[in-house]
């Protein structure tokens, strides 16, 4: 490809650049360009919201650079104030050293480990806080440079103040903290949500104030969630996990409306976007979510996860290989749904009844009656199913 047509490649689904010119200097410069792309581990697991990004970076490495991946571990025990209209919760130590190996392990099934650089960013923040701190007169010659007034710019405290909701000092440093990360790491490019905006341009001010050439910071929309409504997350149930089984992957992906299924293939597929406009539409969603699960499971996965879809739902036949659970004794369905693992809790279970989407041998259960042990099919949703045995 020419240089414009690396650019434009790399701008593919891009919400902001700041700068486009920056960025076409310093990949015409024939240097190998170091790409920040920070994740504090709030949860453990990655969904494909968190890849979004991740995919981003991937391009880059493609394209002989080195990924910088920060996996926030101090910045975690503070809480990104971003999109946040309240206070989040302080996180522990020991649960935030979990959930960065768990971020580690699942990045690598989008970035190539060969040419990714996992930094801990305790390594030079966690210094400021020690006695004597090694390098905190760096930091602070920066943090003296940034005003009250600058962090109080951006809307997610505007919006708070606003609404008389508090905001602690911790979350008034966090850009300050994660802008020092470019400072630390020497990044030319910054990926992230586009969220993230007041963050990365933080980044910049701090490498000028350092003597450092500003990196170019590149945002990314946030995935909305397989509800078409709100963005992906595990909270809202709308999301499609990094670690989930093929057959659940591919039937999520079957789930998303038609509109939604075109974002998806522009923020996480390289696919010719023209031509998935020509294909018909059930094609051309069983093609995204062919390729989500062959990223994540491989090939074979894929295709085995296609046909039993197409079993299941395209023909309306059951499953072939179907979990077993014996039941011993009469049960509320809601029990025998829980014990045999089609739902996390007794209140998931009959919120699922009530909502219509419980059925034995095919037939819904209007309520939580007494199951008296015998061989069926219990099936919960569109993909979930256990056969029943006495």
């Amino acid at each position: 490809m020419t240089n414009e047509e690396t650019l434009n490649d790399l701008l593919r689904g891009v919400v902001d650049v700041v700068s486009r010119e920056e960025l076409a200097k310093k990949l015409s410069s024939g240097k190998k360009l170091r790409v920040k792309f920070g994740a504090d581990p709030s949860s453990p697991d990655l969904h494909l919201g968190h890849s979004v990004v991740m995919t981003k970076l991937r391009q880059f490495q493609d394209l002989g650079h080195t990924a910088v991946l920060i996996i926030g571990d101090f910045t975690a025990q503070i809480g990104d104030p971003s999109g946040k209209n309240s206070t989040r919760p302080v996180l522990d130590h020991e649960t935030v050293a979990r959930n960065a190996k768990t971020y580690t392990e699942q990045a690598f099934k989008v970035l190539d480990p060969a040419r990714t650089e996992v930094r801990l960013n305790s390594e030079w923040l966690k210094p400021f806080f020690a006695s004597p701190a090694a390098g905190v007169s760096a930091f602070v010659d920066s943090a003296k440079n940034i005003t009250i007034a600058r962090l109080l710019e951006r809307e997610d405290f505007r919006a708070r103040m606003k609404a008389g909701s508090p905001i602690s000092l911790l979350e008034i440093l966090y850009p300050v903290f994660q802008g020092y990360d470019s400072v630390a790491v020497k990044s030319d490019v910054e990926l992230g949500g586009q969220d993230q905006i007041f963050n990365l341009l933080m980044g910049r001010d701090l490498q000028k104030l350092n003597a450092q050439e500003p990196q170019v910071v590149m945002t990314m929309p946030l995935l909305v969630g397989t509800d078409g409504e709100k963005k992906m997350s595990k909270s809202y149930g709308n999301y499609v996990g990094l670690t989930d089984a093929p057959n659940d992957m591919f039937g999520k992906m079957m789930s998303v409306s038609d509109s939604l299924m075109h974002s998806y293939y522009e923020l996480l597929t390289s696919e010719d976007l023209s031509a998935v406009k020509a294909m018909h539409p059930m094609e051309a969603k069983k093609k995204l979510a062919g390729l989500i699960v062959a990223r994540f499971h491989g090939a074979e996965q894929a295709a085995a996860a296609r046909g039993h879809f197409e079993q299941v739902f395209s023909r309306k036949e059951l499953p072939e290989d179907m979990p077993v659970f014996r039941a011993e004794k009469p049960c509320k369905v809601s029990y025998l749904m829980v014990s045999s693992g089609v739902a996390k809790g007794m209140n998931e279970a009959r919120r699922l009844i009530a909502q219509g989407a419980v059925r034995l041998d095919g037939e819904k259960v209007a309520d939580d009656v007494l199951f008296e042990p015998r061989a069926c099919v219990l099936q919960v949703g569109r993909r979930q199913f256990r056969k029943i045995e006495k």
